[in-house]
């Protein structure tokens, strides 16, 4: 395929921007381009296309935490009608062995789970045999027939009984970055001081639970070509773990997520589905789906339980003398996940003797994986409250606290800050919250019999920026189509890089058409850590400076328009045009550009690399002020978040309707986090008990009250090109820590661990 042929497009994967929208770059507020396909139900889905061969697979689940399967009887399910095969891992298509050959793009140190791959059971809820059927109907009810004996071996889940056997974790995952060695002499400080604080912290098992279930639909044509759609973050990821397990060649196998519906992390990894569709698909030769039960989510990773343990010493004035951040978090027999935990609280705040610790324990349980803000949701949260309480140790305000002990460098690597506008943060948001209107004790306001609480935390998480390439081609009829093979998680990729591209081209964004979330388009980075817009976003405005040279190029060649003896910085483009910046009405309209030079489009493709060695230079991050008011009722144990403003600086805004949502939707998770969120273990079965939305609490929306955003003015062009970072994640991070505190500052009760569940206020 040459650089600017591309195949057409399909319905499901241009969507448009309204008509009306009209210029619409960096900085407006506009709408989802991609909204109407989503209402009206033109977006499709991984469990929504269609393919006349199509069967349906359901998975069997083990009932086990570990052990090994004795037997599987899978006569009366071959029995039921319309079943077409019971798939296990002794009745399966060959796969390889080798567990290098499942390791994806973002897998940890060790070995990855192979589905069906032996009679090994590793955790409860393995899949264990996949039936499949001409109708989802037929499938469903077939694997309740499957009879699956198992010769169980002795089994871990609980974290807390095996903190002794925690061990050092291997540091080998993309993102993580092992906890500094120790600085000055923590320990010594902490005796030493006049002012302390030695608190634990316990946050339990979340799971991601998006809208969209995981879901995979191999669509296996005449020729072997297996086209999948898959609920995943990264297309190419997927591809990339499906040709190396079955084997096949790249050419084979394409995968495309053109809308996903919310992932959070879920989707960085492929999950089993994703094996389970393509195996039966080989195996029978036709066309498979496979959608996982709103249970069976329950049954891959998940935010890991963590406990931890932050000692602080301080001056009687504050200034902070010591911090000790000690975590121990959950991983599997065969995988070292691993999260940036402990390391925030020396990039936060300035302090001359910090030391951190960070292990984990091993349990028999599937490998966790990222959720937004993966170690910083927990991490900032045990620093941020502890914070809190030593701020009434020493008998100074929480936000005053904060800026005494602010860090204009960061503590762990002694670089600078590529941008960081927190005290702008801190002062816009207490204004706006009306902060200074606080007593400082607790217990002095109450509205009924309700006690009212205000509370506040810091934020921050990583400006992450990674590889990537995109294509930008100008069409005969002044449209532009942008490619890459990046994913909108629902983020709004589709709406933020259509107006970069518009943006730089000096074109309508309704003249933009951009392609994402398919594995043959050119390369992007899997979409997480908030990473998309500095990327995406930074390799698309360079393919569009390419482009514009490339028009300018040709400009000059045109007798007799103006642009002969021009440089490139003697020409702008605005409304569809290029045009001489000193003589605006010496100007060509792009379309009759190549019309006038013979050509029906243009087309470039641009490689972004990060300058490594100029990004090493400096500490680049987001970082948020989160202001909170709560009110108690301290009889029943009931907490009510009634306001929360969060002020973030995250450098160029590309679009602040989104970007508000995103915050927006990070608070809200964070109220759940804080108030509902856990998923609970028998661990005598060493399950899962609450796998289900019945019994899993989130926030619903009697729950959400006013929310204010702030965005405060910041320009990164380190972290990219663009002066953009992403805001996905900080939207959550230090919103249960702010909760905490107003709870404390509500009732005088402190506490530390999430989620703060009515028993606990009442018993505290």
């Amino acid at each position: 395929m040459s650089e600017t042929t591309l195949p057409p497009l399909e319905a499901d994967q241009q969507p448009m921007a309204p008509g009306n929208a009209g210029p619409a770059g960096i900085g407006t507020p506009l709408p989802r381009i991609d909204g109407l396909a989503k209402v009206t139900g033109t977006a499709r889905y991984a469990a929504e296309h269609q393919s006349p061969d199509l069967c349906y697979g359901v998975a069997v689940n083990s009932t086990i935490a570990r052990g090994r399967i004795a037997r599987i009887d899978t006569d009366a399910a071959r029995a039921f009608p319309g079943v077409l095969d019971v798939l296990t891992h002794d009745h399966r298509p060959p796969m390889r062995s080798m567990r290098f050959f499942y390791k994806d793009m973002t897998a940890p140190a060790g070995k990855p789970f192979r589905p069906l791959h032996d009679d090994e059971i590793h955790y409860s809820g393995q899949p264990v045999a996949l039936v499949v059927a001409t109708s989802f109907e037929a499938a469903r009810h077939a694997a309740t027939l499957v009879r699956v004996e198992y010769a169980p071996a002795p089994h871990e889940t609980n974290l807390l009984a095996r903190r002794d056997a925690a061990h050092e974790p291997s540091p080998l995952k993309v993102g993580f970055s092992k906890p500094p060695k120790p600085k000055g002499n923590p320990d010594a400080a902490f005796a030493g001081a006049e002012v302390k604080v030695d608190a634990q912290f316990y946050a339990g098992v979340e799971h991601h639970n998006p809208m969209e279930m995981h879901a995979s639909t191999v669509i296996r044509d005449s020729r072997g070509h297996l086209l999948i759609y898959d609920k995943t973050q990264g297309s190419q990821n997927s591809r990339w773990m499906v040709s190396r397990v079955f084997g096949l060649p790249g050419r084979k196998v394409t995968v495309r997520n053109p809308f996903v519906g919310g992932a959070f992390g879920s989707g960085l990894r492929p999950q089993y589905q994703l094996l389970l569709a393509v195996m039966a698909s080989l195996h029978l030769k036709r066309s498979v789906r496979v959608v996982l039960t709103r249970q069976q989510m329950f049954t891959f990773g998940h935010r890991p339980e963590t406990w931890q343990r932050v000692r602080l010493g301080a001056t009687r004035d504050g200034r902070l003398t010591s911090i000790i951040h000690e975590a121990i978090a959950e991983t599997s027999r065969q995988e070292d996940y691993v999260e940036v935990v402990v390391n925030w609280s020396g990039q936060l705040y300035a302090c001359d003797n910090i030391r951190y610790v960070y292990k984990l324990v091993a349990l028999d349980q599937y490998t966790p994986m990222d959720m937004r803000a993966p170690g910083a949701a927990h991490g900032v949260h045990a620093i941020e409250v502890a914070m809190d309480e030593l701020s009434y140790a020493a008998g100074i305000d929480p936000l005053a606290l904060r800026r005494i002990n602010y860090a204009t460098r960061d503590g762990n690597q002694g670089l600078p800050f590529s941008t960081k506008q927190l005290m702008d943060c801190y002062e816009q948001g207490a204004r706006a919250f009306g902060w200074d209107q606080r007593p400082l004790a607790p217990r002095a306001m109450r509205d009924g019999n309700e006690l009212v609480g205000w509370g506040m935390a810091t934020g921050t998480w990583d400006a992450l920026q990674m590889a990537a390439r995109a294509s930008a081609t100008l069409l005969a009829d002044g449209r532009l189509e942008i490619t890459c093979a990046a994913s909108d998680i629902g983020t709004g990729t589709y709406t933020a890089i259509s107006q970069i591209a518009a943006d730089a081209m000096g074109i309508a964004v309704e003249r933009v058409i951009f392609r994402l979330g398919d594995s043959d388009l050119p390369f992007a980075p899997i979409e997480g850590g908030s990473s998309h817009i500095a990327t995406v976003g930074s390799a698309v405005d360079g393919a569009c400076e390419k482009l514009r040279r490339q028009l300018w190029r040709l400009a000059r060649t045109v007798k007799g328009r103006g642009f002969e003896q021009c440089a490139f910085d003697d020409v702008e483009f605005a409304d569809g045009a290029m045009r001489l910046r000193q003589q605006p009405d010496t100007s060509i309209p792009l379309d009759s550009l190549l019309l006038a030079c013979g050509k029906t489009q243009l087309g470039v493709r641009h490689l972004l690399l990060p300058d490594v060695r100029k990004q090493k230079q400096t500490v680049r991050a987001v970082h948020s002020a989160v202001f909170c008011e709560v009110r108690v009722d301290e009889a029943l144990g009931a907490v009510r978040v009634t306001r929360v403003v969060s002020a973030v600086a995250a450098g160029r805004i590309v679009n602040p309707l989104t970007a508000r949502s995103q915050i927006s939707g990070g608070v809200v998770w964070g109220i759940s986090q804080a108030l509902f969120e856990e998923t609970l273990s028998d661990h005598r079965l060493g399950r899962f008990m609450n796998h289900n939305l019945a019994e899993y609490h989130i926030a619903a929306n009697a729950d959400i009250r006013d929310i204010d955003v702030i965005f405060v003015e910041e320009d990164d062009r380190i972290v990219s090109r663009i002066g953009a970072k992403g805001v996905g994640e900080i939207g959550i991070v230090g919103v249960a820590a702010a909760i905490s505190n107003a709870i404390y500052h509500a009732t005088g009760k402190r506490l530390r661990t999430t989620p703060m569940t009515p028993d606990k206020l009442v018993a505290g």
